[in-house]
Parts: structure tokens; C-alpha cells; sequence
């Protein structure tokens, strides 16, 4: 792990800001969307939210780097995923263009994050593999 004080996959950057992002759509996005959108757009969206941080867990438990590189790149589809069901219910007049914009924030900024992991992921795999580590 990059950090020494990693102990569990709830002590990476990205998966905090993939839980804000979570807790985001859950209490602002979902409440804001009309009841006939519950079983719709509503579920879509946490279902998609959930997905972030859930593989970001899955990943951080199989030990390998490729393996958890892409499970984190499943995270970062997840919330591109969000970010299109944003942009759905703004399009739809479901949620303000603030709300909008301040989840495409949140989104933002877990996707950087999760960019900045899976290259760590992926240089340590190739480092693991070199002669000198074998």
C-alpha cells in the first residue's frame, strides 16, 4: 500500500470520497427526486453510488494489484455512471442545476482520486514483477 497507515480498504482517499459520494445521492439526490422516480432514476442512481465504495472493498480484498486495479476501475465507471444519471435528472427537471453541479463535483474529485490509485496499483504490479523483487 502507498501509505503505511493503510489498514483496511475505509483508510483510502478514494474510498472516503466514494462514500461522500454515496451518502450525497442517498441524501440529497434521492430525496430530491419525485416519489414515481423511487423505483426508477432514484434506484439507478444509489444502486450505482453503492457500487463505487462496494468495489472499491471487493478490490482492496483480493490482494493483487491487476485485481484490485480493476475492480477500482469498475468504481470509476460507477461513478461516471452517477455523474450520466446527474445529468438525466437535471435534463428531466427532476433536480436543480446546483444539486447537479455539486454532485458532478463530488464525482469529480472520486474519479481523480481513483486515477491516482489504480497508476499506483498498477506501477507496484510492474515493480513486484522486476528481477530485483523476485
Amino acid at each position: 500500500m502507498p501509505n503505511e497507515s493503510l489498514r483496511t480498504f475505509e483508510d483510502l482517499d478514494c474510498w472516503k470520497a466514494c462514500r461522500e459520494l454515496r451518502r450525497f445521492v442517498a441524501r440529497e439526490i434521492c430525496n430530491a427526486l419525485p416519489k414515481e422516480e423511487r423505483f426508477r432514476l432514484s434506484d439507478q442512481i444509489l444502486r450505482a453510488a453503492r457500487s463505487t465504495t462496494a468495489n472499491i472493498a471487493e478490490g482492496y480484498g483480493r490482494f493483487h494489484y491487476l485485481d484490485n486495479a480493476k475492480f477500482c476501475s469498475n468504481a470509476r465507471g460507477s461513478c461516471w455512471e452517477v455523474v450520466d444519471h446527474l445529468i438525466t435528472a437535471l435534463d428531466e427537471g427532476l433536480i436543480s442545476s446546483e444539486l447537479q453541479q455539486q454532485g458532478r463535483a463530488i464525482a469529480s474529485e472520486s474519479i481523480a482520486l481513483l486515477n491516482g490509485y489504480i497508476s499506483y496499483l498498477r506501477r507496484a504490479s510492474r515493480e513486484k514483477d522486476t528481477p530485483n523483487n523476485l
